[in-house]
């Protein structure tokens, strides 16, 4: 007989592994036509970023394990976050791989907004989450209204100014890589 979180896990983690499908199917149509496509590094940065979130929501999961009860609108709460991110992954690729050159850049400029609205959902879904699940304060979650505050910002300025989206996917992948060297033993798995 399988636990309660073995049940729920599944569908949390086939959801999360289709969207790791996506960009890695995403990243390996980039290397299959390598001479048709111009790289733009922002977007890159926000594709390895949304790829990092998966592993990182993946393996944060694991902290449901001692979840004694489990109801239904909680598990329809919990499953919008890796859902979310799948839609994410799914539009930081082009639809279409056709054409003579496929400018990454100009496909960024397209859709960023889409790309930050998406990510402010996944943003503000956390904060939810940590609220009402973790556990946590407001003033705990100053990173998240730090990256909710940046994304907003981007979105109300309707700026294609590049150094500002520059600045942007620079300071997000910062504040992950600054978060995860911070919070070492929160993320830790370890047998009871």
């Amino acid at each position: 007989m399988i636990s309660p979180f073995e049940y729920v896990i599944v569908l949390i983690s086939i959801i999360l592994g289709m969207g790791i499908t996506q960009i890695v199917s995403g990243l390996a149509s980039i290397i299959h036509r390598w001479e048709k496509v111009k790289i733009y590094w922002p977007h890159l940065i926000l594709v390895i970023l949304v790829f990092l979130i998966h592993i990182q929501e993946w393996w944060a999961a694991y902290d449901m394990r001692d979840y004694a009860y489990w109801r239904l609108p909680t598990f329809l709460f919990i499953i919008l976050y890796p859902v979310n991110l799948y839609i994410l992954s799914r539009i930081l690729f082009p639809i279409s791989w056709r054409g003579p050159v496929i400018d990454l850049k100009k496909f960024y400029y397209q859709n960023y907004k889409r790309i930050f609205l998406f990510t402010i959902t996944l943003d503000v879904l956390g904060i939810i989450d940590n609220i009402f699940l973790s556990g946590y304060q407001i003033s705990e979650q100053i990173v998240q209204f730090l990256v909710l505050a940046i994304l907003v910002f981007a979105i109300g300025r309707r700026s294609s100014h590049e150094l500002l989206h520059k600045i942007i996917a620079s300071v997000l992948m910062i504040i992950f890589i600054v978060t995860l060297i911070l919070a070492w033993n929160i993320f830790l798995i370890q047998s009871h």
